[in-house]
């Protein structure tokens, strides 16, 4: 096969979720950061709406401390588990940097917001193979606050906007293997 097909099989194969805890601390130039967000606005898009908006922290910690607080002040009395605001003041002690990927909602009415959705979604794929390719360990979370609309309002988006992920990159010292549970040939069907 071609050289350039095998070096993008490869790294789409390669790309793992590496969960915040397992990264090392060690810090990405900001350089690789903006290179890996320019792969983002390579992404396809309906009717050039280029729906994709990020938030970058290069320093977790501060916004760990403004997620477990968003949790603790949207947590009503016994809804408050005080070992989940914990972890997300921690979720970042290892990483170095962190992007909230958001779909910001266009205003061309036939654009549908599912597509919308697949742009962005998209977007943050590219985000995940740049990465891959520097050696670069990631993990895309929807969990804590991210799909709540206090995040979405706290971060200044409106109402049809959408909290798409937060976006953990660091450096890891091991990387998970890759598995899929069921053989290609079973996902398709071919038509003549």
């Amino acid at each position: 096969m071609d050289t350039i097909f095998s070096a993008i099989t490869n790294i789409i194969k390669k790309r793992r979720s590496v969960k915040a805890q397992a990264m090392n601390g060690n810090k990405i130039p900001n350089g690789h950061i903006a290179a890996i967000l320019e792969l983002a606005n390579w992404a396809p898009t309906h009717g050039y709406t280029e729906p994709w908006r990020f938030v970058i922290y290069e320093n977790p910690t501060a916004f760990c401390l403004q997620h477990a607080e968003l949790y603790k002040q949207n947590s009503l009395g016994d809804n408050f588990i005080p070992a989940i605001y914990d972890n997300l003041l921690h979720q970042g002690d290892k990483v170095s940097h962190i992007i909230i990927a958001v779909m910001k909602r266009g205003d061309l009415p036939k654009i549908l917001p599912f597509e919308e959705i697949a742009s962005s979604s998209c977007a943050i794929q590219n985000m995940l193979l740049g990465a891959t390719a520097l050696n670069i360990a990631s993990f895309w979370s929807t969990g804590g606050m991210a799909l709540k609309p206090a995040l979405k309002e706290f971060l200044g988006f409106g109402g049809e906007d959408n909290v798409m992920g937060i976006l953990y990159f660091g450096y890891a010292d091991e990387y998970p293997e890759g598995k899929r549970n069921t053989e290609i040939e079973e996902k398709i069907t071919w038509v003549k």
